[in-house]
């Protein structure tokens, strides 16, 4: 199965990408809301993400988020006021920023234990996108570990080959803390555009072999391809350093 489209956006660096991710983000929530959908659903991820969203995103003017619909890709299972928390930090850091209501965002029970909590989760997914048999968020904002995790699917980890449940918990992360929530891969490749945000040296190794190499099995952010959907990179010089393929450089007020 391949993308329908692909693109590869480099900026020099996080200070130039963030404002742009901020803007894209914008732009595709003013055509969600303005469509038959009239609502935005966008799916978050953790890490370095968070500072860069709750700085930048306020900082688009005009921003109007009451039809959003937020939701995570993957979560840790812990309490929200532990800094593992993404709802916790993203709660903190971003929501008061933005005028977003709690109702308006669909997080992990995280007092469940975490069978019960990606099935609960998974509960919250169907009722909030009735009709879907799988979720079809407009916008998936997903990181990358340097051994080419996404989410929470691990290479090798028998997750990566889950068909039949939305939402999947795990108890062995290889990365702490072990326990964790996280959206299977048939809900990322239904997506409408996912779009992977990677900075660093420390990525451009691995991010080498996830865009230009062809190992099996693939690494899983390589068997991110939302299809007939978008798949967009976002990165800095840094991580593109070791790159071959062609790559887009956006200018500061380009339209992504």
């Amino acid at each position: 199965m391949a993308a329908a489209s692909q693109r590869v956006l480099v900026f020099p660096s996080s200070s130039e990408l963030g404002p742009a991710l901020a803007r894209f983000i914008a732009v595709r929530a003013q055509e969600s809301c303005g469509s038959e959908r009239a609502r935005f659903t966008l799916g978050l991820s953790g890490g370095s993400l968070v500072s860069m969203l709750s700085r930048d995103l306020p900082a688009v003017p005009g921003l109007d988020c009451r039809k959003w619909l937020l939701g995570f890709c993957d979560e840790r299972l812990v309490p929200f006021q532990d800094p593992e928390s993404s709802y916790g930090l993203y709660k903190t850091s971003l929501l008061p920023k933005i005028s977003l209501r709690e109702s308006q965002v669909l997080a992990i029970n995280p007092s469940l234990p975490v069978e019960e909590a990606a099935e609960d989760y998974a509960t919250k997914l169907r009722e909030a996108f009735p009709g879907e048999e799988i979720p079809v968020f407009d916008l998936l904002l997903l990181g990358m570990g340097p051994d080419g995790h996404t989410c929470s699917l691990f290479p090798e980890h028998p997750l990566l080959e889950e068909s039949e449940k939305l939402v999947a918990g795990l108890k062995d992360s290889p990365k702490p803390p072990p326990q964790r929530v996280t959206l299977t891969l048939p809900v990322l490749n239904a997506a409408r555009c996912v779009a992977f945000v990677t900075t660093g040296g420390s990525k451009a190794a691995v991010l080498k072999r996830v865009l230009e190499g062809k190992e099996a099995p693939a690494l899983p952010a390589a068997r991110v391809l939302p299809s007939p959907g978008e798949l967009l990179w976002f990165l800095d010089e840094s991580a593109a350093g070791s790159l071959t393929l062609s790559v887009e450089r956006p200018t500061c007020a380009a339209a992504l």
